[in-house]
């Protein structure tokens, strides 16, 4: 009788014009689907790792990351909507169920690609940033920002249009916002594009030594606006993107060797086998290094004071100082072969022939007639 009557006053007793019994019923609904959601997910996730233990793949480790990540509050607020579903509402307030059905699946699912978003950057940046610094470059945190601002600005645009909403006046005024602010900052954004673009697509990173124009430095750090260089001279210099995406680039850190033409010349007073055993001396002493790869030496021309030389070996180390090391032991090993051969190094020399202007005739007859009148005056003295 008693669990009768409790039965009876459940059914009886109405909070909103709902049964006691009923919003019981609900409640339970909403704690077993809860359970039940929880240990699926938990149940999911745990097969997932245990799969991608076994796999090398990169998509399997994402989805348990993204997985795991799902919100506890937001699967409460689904168990809670299905116990409300089995309630028998309004039907004012069976659409705003509805509507909540709507903006809790969005939300989750806009969770989910933030996790993607943070995820993805993130092992962007362990593959392209230095091994002892976990910093995302400043194009990963653009990208960042810009992905998460798409994300939430359709989620939001999608609730309130499921509110009823009438959201076409609103994205109007956003495209005509977004383009006001686009002329504004024309070259801002141009400047953060190029940062993207430098990111993508790699001319240059931070430490390569860059010529271009007239600037000659390393690179310190390229940001969302400009790249800063440390020049020779010990200055740091600030230069726009997209200034220096305009210029050529010679990026000599990522030379493997480097090419090298040097020139020089013998008097002409030198005979055939000194000219032929100077062009041998030449391969010999580039050979005698392992750091350099000899390609030729020729007697190349006459010229006007001189039998001229021209050499080209390869340097298989990028290093300008290596580059130096090896011209030096060069051309003082050429110095020393040279003593040996009796030949000398031709010197420019030019000869200069000073000649006297001569005198004109009109100066020639100007100085007759001055002797001539001088004579003539004098005369008279001596008589």
């Amino acid at each position: 009788m008693d669990q009768i009557t409790v039965m009876t006053w459940l059914r009886e007793t109405t909070v909103a014009n709902v049964p006691l019994l009923n919003i019981c019923i609900a409640i339970a609904a909403a704690l077993l689907a809860y359970l039940a959601m929880t240990l699926a997910l938990s149940f999911v996730v745990k097969r997932l790792a245990a799969l991608s233990e076994r796999t090398h793949t990169s998509a399997d480790n994402m989805l348990v990351e993204v997985l795991s990540g799902t919100r506890r509050s937001l699967i409460a607020l689904v168990a809670l909507l299905i116990g409300i579903g089995l309630l028998d509402l309004p039907g004012r307030w069976s659409g705003r169920v509805n509507q909540l059905w709507f903006v809790v699946l969005v939300l989750q699912l806009a969770l989910w690609a933030n996790r993607i978003i943070s995820i993805g950057l993130r092992r962007y940046s362990q593959r392209q940033a230095p091994a002892d610094t976990q910093a995302l470059s400043a194009a990963a945190t653009l990208m960042s920002w810009g992905l998460r601002t798409l994300v939430w600005t359709v989620v939001l645009l999608a609730m309130l249009s499921n509110m009823g909403v009438n959201i076409t006046a609103f994205i109007a005024s956003l495209g005509v916002g977004g383009i006001a602010v686009a002329l504004a900052a024309q070259s801002v954004l141009g400047d953060l594009f190029a940062s993207v673009s430098i990111a993508l697509d790699k001319p240059f990173e931070v430490g390569d030594f860059i010529v271009s124009g007239n600037v000659v430095g390393s690179i310190e750090n390229v940001g969302v606006k400009t790249t800063r260089i440390r020049s020779l001279g010990g200055e740091q210099i600030v230069i726009a993107n997209t200034e220096l995406l305009k210029l050529t680039v010679s990026n000599y850190k990522r030379m493997r060797e480097r090419r090298i033409v040097f020139s020089f010349g013998i008097t002409l007073d030198a005979s055939a086998a000194q000219a032929q055993a100077v062009a041998d001396a030449v391969k010999r002493v580039i050979q005698q290094s392992e750091r350099v790869r000899f390609d030729r030496a020729h007697f190349k021309a006459f010229g006007s004071h001189s039998l001229d030389y021209e050499a080209v070996y390869i340097v298989l180390s990028p290093e300008y100082n290596v580059y130096m090391d090896e011209q030096q032991r060069i051309n003082l090993a050429l110095i020393r072969e040279f003593e040996t051969l009796g030949v000398s190094l031709a010197i420019p020399a030019r000869r200069v022939h000073l000649v006297e202007p001569a005198e004109t005739a009109d100066e020639r007859t100007d100085d007759s007639a001055a002797a001539t009148g001088n004579t003539t005056a004098a005369a008279p003295a001596t008589s």
